[in-house]
């Protein structure tokens, strides 16, 4: 299965423009998981958030962690709007180093690595 990771803004200025970048995230990555891929979603990070009521976790550790899964994707997808994100432009420098293709649309990426077989 192809994995993907979905990239994008998560930060912003308000607790409303952070809600939208993760409902922009989620949705993109379920139409990823619907076209019969493997995406990783990092805005559903936030449910380790509402775990961490000792707030032991730091942004960095959210850093590592998704790293760990860039660099064993096939793929990036970007999510319109990323322009602004320092967040992804340090994950487009290490899909670039890593020779990772990135993709600004499904499509292009459904093209580059078509199913051989239809999704459930």
């Amino acid at each position: 299965m192809v994995r993907v990771y979905v990239a994008g803004a998560y930060s912003a200025d308000n607790v409303m423009g952070v809600l939208h970048n993760i409902g922009k995230g989620i949705k993109l990555s379920f139409q990823v998981f619907k076209a019969g891929y493997a995406p990783f979603c990092p805005w559903l990070d936030y449910h380790y958030v509402l775990e961490d009521v000792d707030e032991e976790l730091i942004v960095p550790d959210f850093y590592n962690y998704s790293i760990a899964f860039l660099v064993v994707c096939h793929a990036v997808l970007l999510v319109p709007g990323w322009e602004n994100s320092k967040g992804t432009a340090a994950e487009l420098a290490i899909a670039d180093d890593l020779s990772i293709p990135v993709f600004d649309n499904l499509e292009e990426l459904i093209a580059t690595f078509p199913i051989s077989v239809k999704p459930i």
